[in-house]
């Protein structure tokens, strides 16, 4: 089990996140959360949009602001959303929240969630896709979303755990954790391997 892997090892989470850290608590692991050093999420304009958590995740990841130790197996992510083409980030007022969701509302998007574990010897990037459909919303459950729920610290400004995912999602078509921010499944299936493997210790 992934819980016996990691007996001699110590488990880094670096995100602000407190869903993710939830999710992570989940999996019944012993973890800390550290935050260490900034990241510009920049990437190249030209990149394939569902490559970008990928890099992104990896970027954290490198960007750690200090040099890991032997016993030390770091987890960073980076959460997309991604609509007929658009790359949805965190709204940055209100009127972009708005924008947001009536681009979300009647439609299906694409959540994708990149994630790096790295070691002092090792390193392994991947990352989970899914797909969301959203009823129609009235620009009346747009606005009372934003206003309560004031979700400018999320991708595609929504969360799924909040009310709107109660009220607008129809249909999921992957992990739901992804939707939250971690595909914990797949995190738990990638750490065992990677804590088995002898070149990352």
């Amino acid at each position: 089990m992934l819980k016996e892997l990691l007996k001699n090892r110590t488990v880094i989470l670096s995100s602000a996140s407190p869903r993710r850290e939830q999710l992570v608590k989940g999996l019944d692991i012993d973890f800390a959360i550290e935050l260490n050093g900034e990241t510009e999420e920049v990437y190249d304009a030209s990149m394939d949009p569902s490559e970008v958590p990928e890099y992104l995740s990896n970027l954290k990841s490198l960007h750690f602001g200090r040099v890991l130790t032997e016993n030390e197996i770091l987890i960073t992510a980076d959460t997309m959303v991604l609509c007929n083409g658009e790359i949805l980030g965190k709204p940055a007022d209100r009127d972009d929240a708005v924008r947001i969701l009536s681009k979300l509302s009647g439609n299906r998007h694409t959540v994708i969630t990149g994630v790096t574990l790295r070691s002092v010897s090792s390193q392994r990037t991947f990352s989970a896709t899914t797909d969301v459909w959203f009823r129609k919303l009235s620009q009346e459950e747009i606005y009372y979303y934003i206003d309560n729920y004031k979700p400018y610290d999320k991708a595609g400004a929504y969360g799924a755990q909040d009310w709107i995912g109660y009220i607008a999602i129809e249909k999921i078509e992957g992990s739901y954790f992804n939707v939250m921010g971690l595909p914990v499944q797949k995190l738990y299936r990638e750490l065992e391997k990677f804590a088995a493997d002898p070149l990352s210790n």
